[in-house]
């Protein structure tokens, strides 16, 4: 069975690069290539592609906007984002289009034929380096976000005891500290997270995995 892909990408060395890979392939076959966003939507709702190989910063109309025009009219059509961006935004931004694949442009020549065959088949394609880069900016986004990180150690420390059932004397005893520093501490870390007692800072604890009780 061939696999028909459109070529979407301002670049005409990336064009002819994509388009000599692809047709060594005995299964792909390029019906065609086109230079903006608006080219590819039309491109795509005449020649049927089974694939569009889509740049994501195009002239006219960007790729993602592109994407879901043509899901719109044919969502049989399989999409696979090329960019020279990895961050979470730019990678959700395309998935949220409805794209299948997405590929750095970098990495594109030795993946691209994969990732054809992959979404074609229905199935997803990230290429390593985007799944890498992807789970870093999010560990570091939710890193920034995340109110536990407003947290010291000593803090958490301190959290977690309490939300196990210890006592101020006992979590005192534990850390060599003294009952009124456990206060100090208990008092200082429910005004930084807004919570007023004891449930909401379990609850707290729950929501953000500090204690599997």
């Amino acid at each position: 069975m061939t696999i028909n892909v459109l070529i979407a990408d301002d670049h005409a060395v990336v064009r002819d690069g994509l388009r000599l890979l692809l047709e060594t392939q005995p299964d792909i076959r390029v019906v065609g290539e086109v230079a903006d966003g608006r080219a590819a939507v039309d491109a795509a709702l005449q020649l049927k592609p089974d694939v569009v190989i889509m740049d994501l910063a195009m002239p006219l109309l960007n790729g993602a906007d592109a994407t879901v025009q043509i899901l719109e009219k044919d969502e049989s059509c399989k999409v696979v984002m090329l960019s020279m961006h990895s961050t979470v935004e730019h990678v959700f931004r395309a998935l949220q289009a409805g794209v299948l694949g997405y590929l750095r442009k970098e990495s594109a020549g030795s993946e691209v034929v994969d990732a054809v065959r992959t979404v074609h088949s229905g199935r997803r394609y990230l290429s390593q380096k985007i799944t890498e880069s992807v789970v870093d900016d999010y560990v570091r986004k939710r890193a920034d976000e995340s109110p536990l990180e407003s947290l010291s150690q000593r803090e958490r420390e301190i959290l977690q005891l309490l939300v196990e059932g210890r006592s101020g004397i006992d979590i005192a005893r534990q850390l060599n500290i003294s009952p009124k520093t456990v206060d100090t501490y208990r008092s200082r870390m429910m005004q930084k997270l807004g919570i007023g007692d004891l449930p909401g800072l379990v609850k707290f604890a729950l929501q953000h995995g500090l204690t599997t009780l």
